[in-house]
C-alpha cells in the first residue's frame, strides 16, 4: 500500500495518524525510492535504463516503486518514459538542508 498523508490504517508504517510527514518518510524511505528520483532528477528516463542506472535493483521493485511513486504523485510516465511531477522536482530543494546537516554528521562520526 502507498503511504498517504491522513489516512489513518494501514497507509503508514509505525504510525496511526496519517501525518504529512510520517508518509512522505515512510515512502522514501522505502529500498530505492529515493534513488529512482534521484536518476529522474535530470529529464525523463526509460524503465530498463533506469533498472541499469540502478545496479542491483530486480524490475519487480522497479516497478513496484514506479508505481508507488507515481501514485504518491511524485512521477509521472509520459512516451519518453518515467519522469518527476512538479512535486516530485521540488523534493531537492525540501531534502538540500537535510543533506547539508548529513555532511556535518558524518564529518564528526
Amino acid at each position: 500500500m502507498t503511504p498517504r498523508p491522513r489516512q489513518r490504517s494501514g497507509g503508514v508504517r509505525g504510525s496511526t495518524t496519517g501525518r504529512p510527514l510520517m508518509a512522505a518518510m515512510d515512502l522514501l524511505g522505502r529500498r530505492w525510492a529515493l534513488r529512482i528520483l534521484w536518476e529522474l532528477r535530470e529529464g525523463p528516463v526509460g524503465a530498463r535504463a533506469l533498472q541499469a542506472r540502478c545496479d542491483g535493483m530486480s524490475s519487480s521493485v522497479l516497478y513496484q516503486r514506479l508505481k508507488e511513486l507515481t501514485e504518491a504523485g511524485l512521477v509521472t510516465q509520459s512516451d519518453q518514459g518515467y519522469l518527476l511531477t512538479e512535486v516530485g522536482s521540488s523534493l531537492g530543494s525540501a531534502l538540500r538542508p537535510l543533506s547539508e546537516w548529513a555532511l556535518v554528521w558524518s564529518a564528526r562520526r
